[in-house]
């Protein structure tokens, strides 16, 4: 089971149970490997494909996320079906889909949540509800556009449905890339709403990772003063690169 707060409620809406049956009745197998044209005795293989050369099939998305059994074993993980997606997105912005900000331009930047924009994988550690989510979003702006917007946007007011809450984020130092030739910036961000009596809050560490339009996107995410885990995001981020541009 994978909690995602809605709407920074307490109370009637404090979150959504995202519950993901792995059992599937009849299951396809995909033979991998490279279809190979053969002419007499002389096997001509069509021209490798990089995936960034790929980067606009549809599949794309669900195809370069970290697949859950790379998670570590304390964030056993599930990929979440599309809409599931959509709903969680904006628990990792901050933002409600619907809300109306103060500043007035400090909606998160759009994006599409579709299977064929953005896929998710979360891992969660049931004893403290943090959770570790993988996001690859293709066709994403470059990455100068979402750091000139962070800068712009560093603290805003939220409201959705009369709940009002307030995201605050800030730069941290990039980390390190884990493949050659592509840019990374890292954010933290907290999420304080609800009422003085049943305030909650969200703290986020997001390391985020582009190439071409591929974005890759690492969260931990924790309620209030919960531990976090910056070994587990940072072995996560990397693996979550890698297996994204290279494997």
């Amino acid at each position: 089971m994978v909690w995602y707060l809605v709407g920074g409620r307490r109370g009637a809406a404090v979150a959504c149970a995202v519950l993901v049956s792995v059992a599937a009745a009849g299951c396809a197998q995909t033979v991998p490997g490279t279809p190979v044209a053969q002419v007499g005795s002389v096997e001509i293989a069509p021209p490798a494909v990089s995936r960034s050369d790929r980067q606009h099939d549809p599949a794309i998305p669900a195809e370069l996320a970290l697949p859950p059994e790379r998670f570590p074993a304390r964030y056993p993980a599930v990929s979440l079906p599309a809409h599931a997606v959509a709903q969680a997105g904006p628990d990792l912005t901050g933002v409600p889909a619907g809300a109306r900000v103060d500043p007035p331009g400090c909606l998160p930047p759009e994006q599409d949540y579709g299977p064929a924009g953005t896929a998710m994988v979360v891992g969660t550690d049931e004893k403290s509800r943090a959770t570790l989510t993988v996001e690859v979003v293709v066709g994403a702006a470059p990455l100068v556009e979402l750091a000139a917007h962070l800068a712009e946007c560093d603290a805003v007011q939220a409201t959705h449905r009369g709940v009002t809450a307030t995201v605050r984020t800030q730069r941290e130092a990039d980390p390190p890339a884990p493949v050659d030739g592509i840019g990374t910036l890292a954010l933290a961000r907290t999420v304080d709403s609800g009422s003085d009596d049943a305030q909650v809050t969200r703290r986020l560490q997001t390391r985020v990772a582009q190439s071409g339009d591929i974005r890759i996107l690492v969260t931990y995410m924790v309620f209030d003063r919960a531990v976090s885990d910056p070994e587990g995001l940072g072995a996560v981020f990397r693996d979550a690169v890698t297996y994204a541009l290279t494997e």
